[in-house]
């Protein structure tokens, strides 16, 4: 059988093809002003900023997946939808309490500890702050000015809604529907926001060269704070620990699930941190941000692979995800102002101490069901804390953009004062809320029948697996 191709626009010119692409490289050899009028060129700029910036964002939303299948595969069948379903409704709770307030309180100006112009629905005028030398992301004045109000709000969005879906995991197994829902709204209304604001939204932390590049402090330690709250009001699951006090492990019901989450969220991550530069011009910048977010997810997998080898005489695969996780979650604030060497060894040292944190919360009697805690609380800090530790002064003026002269010990005190704040404020504020919501929700935990039964059944009213199930 003879196939035939019907040309749609007539043959295509090679010849001539190459011949244009020979008359432009002149042009684009030019500067900008020179190739093309400038308010164009400017134009153009913004353009190609807002699609990296979109895009960026959209993988990070993307990784809304990968928390569900980690989050469920670490989890017991029998709890799978109903961590899916919060997985997926975090998301639009998130958009609502964050477009209603919560961008409003993190970026509004008008006071160095939270927002107060356009408080309410993105109200107002572009009210982000005009990010000058107090703000220490990458995110340059031209760069944040440049890009419109909703390409900002959006891809500040989809790292409110990362901070809500880590409470997620940690409390898993036993916590009712309802509760969750009522505080990741208000997580994401008024701690996020307020704690994004000291460092991001031109505050008090970020004027006084607090560094966190994409989240560590921002985005993870929040929610992992968050996370311990409600872990601690919420007790353990049923059987997690004896009376003699012996930890009874509870795996997962679908290793291949997790792995696979693990890989969405390795992904996402390069829209997580790369994204943050907010603009396309620097490819330096975007390259030096992006490898080392690679080399501290391989170098954290592989160190935590040794660890669980060596203390429990088994590379646990649940472990060795977690590793490369917390690789990630550690490289997340210094990742612009590191060099690769020093990226590679923060990563590695997050998946070494993740290991034993894990064990730790175990014997604290602290339950834990995917490692949330280890994870995003433990590392978010430890990579905080190596931003100062392995400071390199060429690298955060080439990749940020930063040219404040400070020394590692300067920068590391002022890291750590940052990371106690913000904790502070964030462990305090949630446990509040969790014993609102507690009081609003008349007990946010199930009953002791539900949680044995499975809060597939008791909240949802479905099954992840009927088919099994029912033959069960």
């Amino acid at each position: 059988m003879k196939l035939r191709f019907t040309p749609i626009a007539g043959p295509i010119k090679i010849a001539g093809l190459f011949a244009v692409l020979a008359a432009a490289t002149p042009l684009l050899a030019q500067s900008p002003a020179a190739a093309v009028d400038p308010a164009a060129f400017n134009s153009m700029k913004i353009g190609l900023d807002t699609v990296w910036v979109l895009v960026t964002a959209m993988l990070v939303f993307w990784m809304n997946a990968g928390f569900a299948l980690v989050e469920s595969g670490l989890c017991r069948s029998k709890n799978c939808v109903n961590i899916l379903a919060k997985n997926f409704i975090v998301f639009a709770i998130s958009t609502v309490s964050f477009w209603a307030i919560g961008w409003g309180l993190m970026f509004g100006d008008g006071s160095s500890f939270f927002g107060l112009n356009g408080l309410f629905f993105v109200g107002g005028a572009d009210n982000s702050p005009a990010l000058a030398d107090a703000y220490h992301g990458v995110y340059s004045a031209l760069n944040w000015t440049g890009v419109p109000l909703w390409a900002k709000f959006f891809f500040q969005l989809v790292f409110a809604g990362t901070a809500a879906t880590i409470v997620s995991g940690a409390v898993a197994e036993r916590i009712k529907f309802s509760s969750f829902i009522l505080f990741s709204f208000l997580l994401v209304a008024v701690i996020y926001p307020i704690s994004g604001h000291w460092i991001w939204g031109g505050g008090w932390l970020g004027a006084m060269n607090f560094r966190d590049f994409a989240g560590s402090t921002v985005v993870h330690s929040v929610g992992g704070w968050a996370a311990l709250a409600g872990v601690l009001v919420l007790g353990p699951r049923l059987g997690k620990f004896g009376k003699d006090g012996k930890v009874h492990p509870i795996p997962g019901h679908n290793m291949t699930s997790a792995a696979l989450g693990v890989l969405i969220l390795w992904l996402g991550w390069f829209g997580f941190n790369p994204g943050s530069t907010m603009a396309v011009g620097d490819g330096s910048a975007i390259s030096h941000v992006l490898v080392n977010t690679n080399i501290a997810a391989a170098t954290g997998s592989i160190g935590a692979a040794l660890t669980a080898w060596v203390l429990l005489k088994k590379p646990d695969f649940s472990m060795i995800l977690n590793g490369c996780l917390a690789g990630l979650v550690a490289i997340t604030a210094p990742c612009a102002f590191v060099t690769v060497p020093a990226g590679a060894v923060i990563g590695l040292i997050a998946g070494i101490i993740v290991v034993p944190a894990v064990i730790l919360f175990d014997k604290l009697k602290i339950d834990d069901p995917v490692g949330a805690l280890s994870v995003h609380l433990v590392n978010g800090i430890w990579g905080t804390l190596a931003t100062g530790l392995f400071y390199d002064k060429a690298v955060a003026a080439m990749a940020a953009g930063v040219t404040t002269e400070t020394t590692r010990l300067a920068q590391t005190l002022i890291q750590l004062k940052g990371i106690v704040c913000v904790g502070a404020f964030a462990f305090a504020g949630s446990l509040l809320f969790w014993w609102v919501v507690k009081a609003a929700t008349k007990g946010i935990r199930v009953t002791a029948e539900e949680e044995t039964e499975g809060l597939d059944i008791g909240e949802h009213g479905n099954e992840a697996y009927p088919d099994f199930t029912a033959a069960h």
